[in-house]
């Protein structure tokens, strides 16, 4: 079927939508910002939302990158985005999230890790903030993964194995998540000072190792049930992960 000509007015809607940020492998489209707004705890807050595609064919033309969408299956691919909230580019300091998609977590509520509840409550302390964005990072499915091989873990650790060994047995190291695109887009929204709402020192050491001035950590824990006591004493004690107050969830 032969598909219908873009009439320019789109082009003219959208060019003050778009923008490029050239990368070593090629370019980051960058689209936004667009008003989102999003139920938070039974209250609507309207946060700025923006999506980006990374791409090896670097063009400014607009009419070459909307064709483009077209012929090529975006659907199948896993696209990032940031929530932001605030005047996240002149603002002194900023909070910030950079959160791992979790189909399970973030989507069905599963109780089986605390993904969930971290991508609400960095939500609400952003906004309670006055500014801030969420990087909601699309290719960072089961610590990076995939869905389908995180399925595959979870089988393992109902049959006793943790969530580090799980991904290890499976040809995988414990954790292949990579930040580099997420910052790229950071860097071009706001040059200034940010806070990072983490317990993974990983994160924290990825913003530093890019240059950003990383003015301070915020722990964020909770949620602990029966189903996640495991999988939450394991990334303390095998990924990590910064937790000041006990050592233990299985206390």
């Amino acid at each position: 079927m032969e598909l219908t000509k873009i009439d320019e007015r789109v082009y003219s809607i959208l060019e003050k939508k778009i923008s490029l940020i050239k990368t070593d492998q090629g370019v980051i489209y960058l689209v936004g910002p667009i008003k989102l707004p999003v139920n938070l705890y039974n209250e609507t807050v309207t946060f700025q939302w923006y999506c980006w595609l990374n791409c090896e064919e670097v063009t400014e033309d607009l009419h070459t990158i909307v064709d483009m969408l077209s012929s090529i299956n975006l659907a199948e691919m896993q696209q990032s985005s940031v929530l932001v909230y605030g005047d996240f580019e002149n603002a002194d300091d900023a909070l910030i999230r950079m959160h791992s998609i979790c189909h399970t977590g973030d989507i069905f509520g599963s109780k089986r890790c605390d993904c969930g509840f971290q991508l609400k409550q960095s939500m609400k302390r952003i906004v309670e903030n006055g500014v801030g964005a969420i990087f909601y990072l699309a290719n960072h499915e089961g610590r990076g993964i995939g869905l389908f091989s995180k399925a595959m873990a979870y089988i393992l650790q109902e049959n006793g194995y943790d969530t580090v060994e799980a991904n290890r047995e499976l040809g995988f190291r414990d954790d292949q998540r990579n930040y580099s695109d997420a910052i790229q887009v950071l860097k071009a929204l706001r040059n200034k000072p940010v806070t990072l709402i983490t317990n993974n020192p990983r994160k924290l050491e990825a913003l530093k190792k890019s240059g950003l001035t990383v003015s301070g950590r915020q722990a964020l824990w909770g949620d602990v049930s029966e189903y996640n006591k495991k999988y939450l004493d394991t990334k303390v004690k095998r990924s990590g992960h910064l937790r000041e107050d006990v050592t233990c969830f299985n206390d």
